[in-house]
């Protein structure tokens, strides 16, 4: 993760080095997991728009 944004939002950058926006799935705020700024995680895109992503694990 490179940046924390408002709303539970997160700008990612992945390993092929492309930024997007992705926000927490609702089963990791419902388990209250906390994701901090430097964390590795797993984000499934979107098909239909491949800047935005939801956050689904974290390493």
């Amino acid at each position: 993760m490179v940046e924390v944004l408002a709303g539970g939002n997160f700008s990612v950058k992945t390993d092929a080095g492309h930024t997007l926006l992705a926000r927490l799935s609702g089963r990791m705020r419902r388990f209250r997991i906390r994701v901090v700024l430097g964390d590795r995680v797993t984000v499934a895109v979107s098909p239909y728009d491949p800047t935005h992503g939801l956050i689904v694990h974290r390493k």
